[in-house]
């Protein structure tokens, strides 16, 4: 599985817990530069983000893709439709959590664990069962 990471860099431990609940190795992290230019249309700074994955149209299409979404919520859903887009279905994408200490509170420095894969395919799907 290929993981296209638009947020902070995935530590070892995450790429651990990323394998453990997919059942999949990961074969690569590619590290794109999320950031957007506020004053700027965002259309086109998202295609540039897609585009900086170096995929083609079949890689899309075929690969076993992850998605670490930007964290910048317009950034975000933008991202997902154009990959759904390229893709032809929404990738499932991480969902990560604070590291909490004994005491409940997050440790410092903060740290982040992954809390669960989001097929947002299936979640869509069901959806559609409540139209």
């Amino acid at each position: 599985m290929i993981v296209l990471n638009f947020s902070h860099p995935i530590t070892d431990e995450q790429k651990s817990q990323i394998e453990a609940l997919t059942g999949q190795s990961v074969e690569r992290i590619v590290a794109i530069n999320s950031q957007i230019d506020t004053e700027q249309p965002l259309a086109p700074q998202i295609v540039a983000m897609a585009d900086a994955c170096g995929l083609s149209q079949e890689e899309w299409q075929t690969l076993p893709l992850l998605i670490n979404p930007p964290a910048l919520n317009f950034s975000a859903v933008a991202l997902l439709a154009e990959l759904h887009g390229r893709m032809g279905y929404f990738p499932p994408v991480l969902r990560l959590k604070p590291v909490l200490g004994p005491d409940g509170q997050r440790v410092v420095p903060p740290r982040f664990a992954v809390a669960e894969i989001l097929n947002l395919q299936a979640i869509r799907d069901e959806a559609r069962a409540r139209r």
